[in-house]
């Protein structure tokens, strides 16, 4: 296809291969996503070939290539993907690991600007504009661009009521949503979640990982801070250290001051309207009786 629209957290996106552009083919992980091309947020136009950087352009950022092999985390490349910033102007560039045929790109954009090009030089004959790692990508500078928040979390709503559990990997998230599939609860996600401030409120949003994910959302009640424990215990915290708790699981590029401060205003002004605690439970239904009988 040569163009279509896709609905990920709220957030309607757009994209259109330009006359030199190649075909256009979203996983199978996007195919629930795909929507109406109605207003859209943001437009991303696909260009074959490659982009060079401006000569003044700076490296702001980078990560490398790490693959989890029998639970270890092993280094393979130090240059994965990097931003790149020349004045405002930013560029992201990366290769595919799990793309089956050798593939590079450059995404082109501005966090003033709701037009942005990426560059794919591939050698098959269609592209998924949203290939990992763009995908993660792409919606974390969405956020950026409209304020939201990117979280490591696993969501769940129970009669009507949204709980975040968030930790960093091997803290529990997935046993999380395991105990609480089992209370027949909807699991939103358990891993990567986009929350978005809604009229007095907030809802959080599941993000595509897995080929079989729909897209779920819930209203936000409770944020929990998740560690293992000997015995189920919530702690309520408050002000700067809630801040500090949660922002210590938010998705962020920490190159700009004005990423940081965004970031960080954003936070505060939730942590202000929904509890924060952290949580030390046990892996079994008792912390799930626990968090129903305190509410």
């Amino acid at each position: 296809m040569r163009n279509y629209n896709i609905n990920i957290a709220g957030y309607n996106i757009t994209f259109e291969s330009l006359d030199d552009g190649p075909e256009l083919a979203p996983s199978e992980r996007f195919l629930r996503n795909i929507c109406a091309g109605n207003e859209s947020d943001i437009r991303i136009r696909v260009r074959s070939g490659t982009l060079l950087l401006p000569e003044k352009a700076e490296r702001v950022f980078h990560a490398p290539f790490i693959e989890e092999i029998n639970g270890i985390r092993v280094h393979q490349k130090t240059n994965f993907w990097s931003v790149w910033r020349s004045g405002s102007d930013l560029y992201i560039k990366t290769f595919f690991p799990l793309c089956p045929v050798e593939m590079n790109g450059v995404l082109a954009f501005s966090l003033a600007k709701h037009d942005w090009d990426l560059w794919i030089d591939c050698k098959g004959p269609e592209v998924d504009p949203l290939e990992y790692p763009l995908d993660g990508l792409i919606l974390y500078y969405l956020t950026v661009l409209t304020g939201d928040i990117m979280i490591h979390a696993s969501g769940m709503n129970y009669e009507g009521k949204g709980y975040l559990f968030s930790g960093v990997s091997g803290k529990g998230k997935s046993t999380m949503a395991g105990l609480w599939e089992d209370t027949g609860a909807k699991v939103i996600h358990d891993d990567r979640i986009i929350i978005r401030k809604s009229g007095s409120g907030y809802m959080i949003y599941n993000t595509p990982v897995y080929n079989n994910d729909d897209p779920q959302e819930s209203p936000l009640n409770r944020i929990f801070i998740i560690d293992h424990g000997s015995e189920n215990r919530i702690v309520p915290v408050k002000g700067a250290l809630a801040v500090s708790l949660v922002m210590s699981n938010c998705i962020q590029h920490n190159w700009g001051a004005e990423i940081i401060a965004k970031l960080l205003g954003a936070v505060s002004v939730m942590c202000e309207t929904i509890p924060v605690a952290r949580l030390f439970f046990l892996p079994d239904k008792s912390v799930t009786e626990l968090i129903l009988e305190n509410e």
